[in-house]
């Protein structure tokens, strides 16, 4: 495909993404609950079903079958992209993820492999209820088998994607509803698909390194543009995948930065950050200042608006915790 740039949503970069796999890739197919006829709840599979046809299809709400039917076409020469419209129904399709999609490979001894891509969608927005509003992205990180990845530009939406659909591995790709519509990027469209894995900087800094992933990345960088007036300069680095970590780039970050503030809008506990952390204190790196996470609390996602600002984290407490790894004063991060 031609490299052009055109000037898309976050959910039209995803839509951009899914058009050329199934005009490049007549093995991919592309399903999911209302993705077909109705263009997906959000709108990001717009038209597909009007181009591809039967490749693009409606399913049972069944997330199960979903990825069931997934795996078991993937293991003879499909490549499917099934959709499961909140990650948190995946919950109900564990057993087709960890113990057959993750496996493949490894129970047919290289015979088999199970090239899905599971688009979903996760955390809180605006009235989302507590099993519509979860972060989950640990859970499939600690899976081997599985990559996980949690694209935060629309660039991202695109390319991630693509990254995913392309690679041999199964794939889950976590996007977040309140980055559909929020506003229009120029989007770098064609050219080579990017392989699996990397980091981004997206702001320089040289004081203290925050390392995030998904929508919250916006609220990290609202605190270090509210930080830098005050003589503190953040390093925002985007992990952009969960799984593999590149941990190579946030060592690089902290040679310039000694510090380290690890930002997600899952629960700290158990989360991706204590996970850093801890491979961060294994490699022996000398920090300034001792790391901090900074999570949602250990409460359910409340579905009223008010109350769910005062869980996932802003660019106040983030703000504080930057100020603290730097100053060790302030208002201490979110944790417990």
């Amino acid at each position: 495909m031609p490299e052009q740039t055109k000037r898309l949503s976050y959910a039209e970069a995803v839509n951009a993404a899914l058009r050329r796999a199934l005009e490049e890739r007549p093995e991919t197919l592309l399903f999911g609950e209302d993705v077909a006829v109705p263009g997906g709840v959000f709108g990001v599979t717009k038209g597909l079903r009007k181009q591809f046809g039967d490749r693009v299809f409606d399913t049972p709400i069944s997330e199960s079958a979903i990825l069931g039917g997934a795996i078991g076409a993937a293991m003879f020469g499909r490549r499917p992209i099934a959709e499961i419209m909140w990650a948190d129904f995946s919950l109900v399709a564990l057993d087709q993820l960890v113990n057959q999609a993750a496996n493949a490979r490894y129970v047919s001894r290289g015979l088999l492999g199970a090239p899905i891509t599971v688009r979903t969608q996760q955390g809180s927005a605006p009235g989302a209820c507590a099993q519509h509003s979860q972060s989950l992205e640990a859970f499939f990180a600690h899976v081997p088998g599985l990559r996980v990845c949690m694209p935060a530009t629309h660039q991202d939406a695109y390319d991630l994607l693509l990254s995913a659909i392309w690679s041999d591995d199964p794939v889950i790709v976590i996007e977040n509803r309140t980055l559909y519509h929020a506003g229009k990027q120029d989007v770098r469209l064609g050219g080579a698909v990017p392989p699996v894995g990397g980091a981004a900087v997206r702001r320089p800094g040289s004081d203290v390194t925050v390392l995030t992933w998904g929508a919250v990345q916006q609220e990290a960088l609202a605190a270090a543009e509210r930080l830098s007036v005050q003589g503190i300069e953040t390093e925002v680095l985007d992990a952009r995948w969960i799984r593999p970590l590149d941990l190579d780039a946030v060592l690089g970050s902290l040679a310039r930065t000694g510090r380290l503030v690890v930002v997600h809008e899952a629960h700290t506990t158990g989360g991706v950050g204590g996970e850093v952390v801890a491979a961060i204190a294994e490699a022996g790196v000398p920090l300034r200042s001792a790391p901090i996470r900074v999570g949602a609390p250990p409460v359910r996602i409340p579905a009223a608006p008010s109350l769910a600002q005062a869980v996932i984290p802003a660019a106040d407490v983030i703000a504080g915790a930057l100020t603290r790894s730097v100053h060790g004063t302030a208002v201490p991060a979110r944790r417990e």
